[in-house]
């Protein structure tokens, strides 16, 4: 394994709404909301996830003139998206609508994957292990 220049923290994703979006992802990933965390200051402007698996931190970061992507259209580009496993498609796609998520694509049911759009616009895949 090679040593980098540094270690990943966490990933940042801009929306409207930072805990709203937290809470989204909690639903979706399991964890801890807006844990105290010496690293960063938690505010309106700001809100974690500490993931129940593996020590991943979302972060969640306001942004006042938020234009979420439009997957998949190449003009305004998805720049990052999250491919989260799942056991069985059928009960994560049920569970993910419920939490509001909306399906972008759902490959026709044939594929094993389906992409999905967080309540701020950010695409997401759900994967069958």
């Amino acid at each position: 394994m090679t040593v980098g220049v540094g270690a990943l923290q966490c990933v940042v994703l801009d929306c409207p709404d930072p805990r709203a979006l937290a809470r989204f992802y909690r639903g979706l990933l399991g964890g801890e909301v807006d844990r105290p965390d010496p690293r960063w200051s938690l505010d309106d402007d700001w809100s974690t996830l500490h993931a129940a698996s593996g020590g991943l931190v979302l972060a969640f970061q306001r942004i006042g003139d938020h234009r979420p992507p439009r997957w998949p259209d190449p003009s305004a580009p998805q720049q990052l998206h999250l491919d989260i496993e799942v056991a069985d498609l059928d009960r994560a796609h049920t569970e993910t609508l419920a939490l509001g998520a909306a399906l972008l694509d759902d490959g026709g049911g044939t594929r094993s994957w389906r992409v999905y759009a967080d309540p701020a616009g950010h695409p997401f895949c759900l994967v069958r292990h």
